[in-house]
């Protein structure tokens, strides 16, 4: 049942990118609805199967960051005014894409949860992680467009998606620090993971910094410095899980 939730929302997800390409019916927004219920289905499934929040293995956390993907999607169109077919085309393939990972490149054999991980700070620190990188994602999307279409529209609205996102980066940050001394008896312990978090932060902040003395006069140097943090990110979520170059205290998901 499981596998077939997954299937079903990648079929929409791709039919709702289809639309903005194509045919592009009326109601195609219910297109989202099925996805982000099929995909929530899924995940809620998964909970059952293991038994605890399925944040763990990579399996478990492309198929929360696919079923964000629907809400994120829906809050961009309805408070931020992204309404383009490109802006939701984007949307529709970035969901089919974290599916297909979860359905075809990573294993769905459930693991025990390590001690470590059995805290109350284990849902809290991965949501706020998860809606992070949703929101920088769709923001890379709009800078990697603005490059070429559109470049200060896509800027404004790319801005806005990091002003929401680095909030939640930070306080994952945070949380991640406090259970690092809770877990190992300190706030850092300088390992991969940790790192790379930190070296996403730093990059966003940077951004922010470089924004605030130049605005939008140097449009496409604020683009690839979003997608030199998204960059970071990809290190942060796949090279460092799944490389055996990095191995710490957080390899709990390759």
């Amino acid at each position: 049942m499981l596998i077939a939730f997954i299937y079903a929302a990648m079929a929409f997800y791709g039919l709702s990118a289809a639309s903005e390409l194509f045919f592009r019916f009326k109601r195609r927004q219910i297109l989202f609805v099925f996805a982000f219920s099929f995909s929530a289905a899924a995940w809620f499934l998964r909970w059952v199967q293991v038994g605890h929040i399925p944040l763990q293995t990579m399996f478990e956390i492309f198929l929360a960051l696919g079923t964000l993907i629907g809400p994120m999607s829906f809050f961009c169109r309805k408070s931020l005014n992204m309404r383009d077919p490109l802006s939701i085309f984007a949307d529709g393939l970035l969901g089919l894409c974290l599916l297909f990972h979860v359905r075809f490149i990573f294993s769905e054999d459930p693991r025990p949860l390590p001690p470590a991980l059995q805290s109350w700070l284990f849902g809290p620190h991965v949501v706020v992680y998860m809606l992070a990188y949703v929101l920088l994602a769709k923001a890379a999307v709009q800078a990697a467009g603005g490059l070429s279409v559109a470049p200060l529209q896509r800027e404004k609205q790319t801005y806005k998606l990091v002003c929401l996102a680095f909030p939640l980066l930070t306080f994952g940050l945070i949380l991640g620090s406090v259970w690092g001394k809770i877990a190992w008896g300190d706030w850092w312990g300088w390992d991969p993971k940790e790192l790379w978090s930190l070296a996403c932060w730093l990059v966003y902040a940077a951004y922010f910094h470089w924004r605030a003395l130049w605005g939008t006069r140097f449009v496409k140097i604020n683009m690839w410095m979003v997608l030199l943090g998204f960059a970071a990110i990809l290190c942060t979520l796949l090279w460092v899980n799944l490389s055996g170059l990095f191995t710490g205290l957080h390899n709990y998901a390759g």
